[in-house]
């Protein structure tokens, strides 16, 4: 009978509730949940612990789209990304095409247009080395990969201006055409399934 009774009363109180008419609003169990107030990106909030609307993201959070990287900056991880990275395509004349219009736009300036070193920063910046020398010859595509990603000495990362695909194109041109290798393929084929 109890059951019947707070059953009655659930269905009473819904129904009053559910009465409302524009002249007359309805009654409303938790208004604040309804109309909280609204606050800017950048304006103070006192409902957060360090008072800002902004929050930070958790940490460890990746953005949607995005894929962790997870070598560092020094010759240790620049060795390591050089044996465990491999192209995830192969070398393509469309490949090397888009690779040339990366690399045109985006290294050119200081590495040169044939990847000696001479390009038109290259007088007000330490030059950076030649594609052709021995040490940058012997770096594998992963290393190349890992280089663009991360930067080197003078030169900053390009993870912000090329997505993972356009440096890896950057690193088929440059192996293909600048260094004069045909291993990039190879390589791919390493990597396996």
């Amino acid at each position: 009978m109890a059951l019947l009774l707070g059953a009655a009363a659930g269905a009473g109180t819904m129904t009053v509730g559910c009465g409302a008419r524009p002249q007359k609003p309805a009654y409303e169990y938790m208004p604040d949940m309804a109309r909280g107030p609204a606050y800017k990106a950048y304006a103070p909030n006192p409902a957060t612990r360090d008072g800002l609307t902004l929050q930070a993201p958790v940490p460890g959070t990746i953005a949607r789209g995005q894929r962790p990287f997870h070598y560092g900056r020094d010759e240790k991880e620049a060795i390591r990304a050089g044996n465990e990275l491999h192209p995830p395509m192969p070398v393509t004349a469309r490949t090397l095409r888009e690779g040339e219009e990366l690399y045109q736009t985006y290294c050119a300036v200081c590495h040169g247009a044939k990847g000696k070193g001479d390009g038109p920063l290259a007088g007000k910046i330490p030059p950076p080395p030649a594609y052709t020398s021995t040490r940058v010859l012997d770096f594998s595509p992963g290393r190349l990969f890992h280089v663009i990603t991360m930067g080197s000495g003078k030169m900053g990362s390009y993870a912000g201006q090329l997505s993972p695909g356009e440096r890896w194109k950057v690193v088929a041109f440059v192996r293909t055409s600048l260094q004069g290798r045909d291993d990039f393929n190879s390589q791919q084929a390493a990597k396996g399934p």
